[in-house]
């Protein structure tokens, strides 16, 4: 990989699909790059996953091909796992700002980050380069350097029917986000048992749960969240992990009532759910807080570009396919991370390489790059689902994608609050949003955000 000898740079004519945090940044910096850019969103307005409603599903696992789907997952309570400083795109700080409704604490509810996204979009004009209420049905390769996006638009009138709309571009940007299309656990003899169940993508508030009998599957920040949410009103609350030993078993310190156990081992038709811990509940509700599945139902990449139980790919370093580099790229793949900021050095990334100034090395090279990638992952035990699950290689992916870029990488501060908020969480998840001594960080991160602000 090596910076281009190009004395002018290259502008291309780049599709962004999905108007979310990664969409917005990725158009933000393809046009700082000199691209011209197109953002299409199903939606009415900007913010992705951070657009709240209380709607849900007709399908509360979300299984049915044929049912509504509902973009966001957010639910009516949520707050940010991780403190506004760190959570912010690098150049563009998230702190508290001025107006009516907004939220300062140091981990806001939802509507301050749509606001935050909202205000983003403002200051660099990135609405005017948005289609809304377009959904991209269709992304092909044509006359292999081309890529034709067809797309469905509401007609402005209301009349019957959407308008089909094709247009050909140098290159699409995937930023459509990873939240919709839920995952559920398999569970030997759930056909059989008889309660209810849901996935979380469907969850908004706890009315549900009253009195009830629970079991929750999970094991994240949201899946915490939930459980002590709905132990405020249910009868009790059972968490089944698949992250915890077989045997274990035993009352959670923030409630007393509910329980942490091993994975499920089975359901039955009586109600009663088998742990792999020996214990048997019998309950009313089961809650998937299980996670989602990638899911690009527009690309015709004829096989070359899959998901493979959770594993999109063939993608040089998350990002791009080398059969279609750059044409194709995704920004936002990435989880356990920092993610507006992931996705800020992504598009810097691709914004780049489309514009001939960073050059990406040969397919060949790129995809001996990539088996050597699933050829460590697998000598490390790690799962094909966990494949864009970044944790502690974060850092040097980050430093690495920055001196491509030619920009900085992620500050020390940010690096650091990312690890202790992450230590609180583990510590105590009913009270790390509220209670924190990292005040040097917030410190250091205020000095930095001065250059901004």
């Amino acid at each position: 990989m090596q910076t281009s000898n190009a004395t002018s740079l290259t502008s291309r004519h780049v599709a962004v699909i999905g108007a979310g945090a990664a969409g917005l940044v990725a158009a933000r910096e393809l046009w700082r790059e000199g691209h011209q850019v197109v953002v299409f969103e199903k939606d009415s307005q900007i913010g992705g996953t951070w657009v709240y409603t209380p709607q849900v599903e007709t399908d509360p696992l979300g299984l049915e091909s044929t049912r509504h789907i509902v973009h966001t997952s957010l639910y009516k309570s949520l707050r940010t796992n991780l403190p506004r400083e760190s959570m912010g795109f690098m150049d563009y700080p998230f702190v508290t700002r001025a107006g009516e409704g907004s939220d300062p604490r140091r981990f806001p509810g939802h509507a301050e980050v749509l606001k935050y996204l909202q205000d983003f979009a403002r200051e660099f004009g990135i609405e005017e380069m948005v289609r809304f209420e377009c959904e991209v049905v269709s992304v092909e390769m044509v006359d292999n350097e081309k890529l034709k996006v067809k797309c469905k638009r509401m007609r402005p009138d209301g009349g019957g029917g959407d308008d089909l709309l094709d247009e050909v571009f140098d290159a699409v940007v995937v930023c459509n986000g990873h939240f919709t299309q839920p995952r559920i656990a398999e569970i030997p003899g759930i056909n059989l048992w008889p309660g209810k169940q849901i996935h979380s993508h469907n969850y908004r508030t706890p009315e549900l749960f009253k009195d009830k009998v629970v079991i929750l599957i999970g094991s994240s920040a949201s899946a915490i969240d939930l459980s002590l949410e709905i132990g405020g009103i249910a009868k009790e609350v059972h968490i089944a992990s698949r992250s915890v030993a077989n045997d274990t078993y035993e009352k959670r310190a923030e409630c007393d009532n509910i329980w942490l156990h091993s994975m499920i081992k089975s359901a039955h038709k009586d109600g009663s759910v088998a742990f792999r811990d020996g214990n048997t509940i019998v309950a009313d509700i089961i809650l998937h807080c299980t996670g989602y599945k990638y899911y690009f139902p527009f690309l015709k990449t004829n096989g070359i570009v899959t998901v493979d139980d959770n594993r999109v790919g063939p993608l040089y370093k998350h990002v791009f396919p080398p059969i279609f580099a750059p044409r194709l790229s995704f920004v936002g793949l990435p989880y356990r991370s920092l993610p507006f900021p992931i996705f800020e050095i992504q598009s810097k990334w691709i914004s780049g390489v489309l514009s001939d100034r960073i050059v990406l090395p040969s397919q060949e090279d790129m995809m001996e790059d990539i088996n050597t990638f699933y050829s460590t992952l697998e000598d490390s035990g790690v799962p094909k689902r966990h494949t864009h699950s970044m944790g502690d290689t974060m850092i040097d992916y980050n430093a690495w994608v920055a001196s491509l870029c030619q920009c900085p990488c992620f500050e020390e501060w940010r690096v650091q609050m990312f690890y202790e908020t992450a230590k609180r969480l583990n510590a105590n998840p009913k009270t790390f949003r509220d209670e924190w001594e990292d005040n040097n960080l917030v410190l250091q991160a205020c000095e930095d955000f001065s250059k901004y602000i």
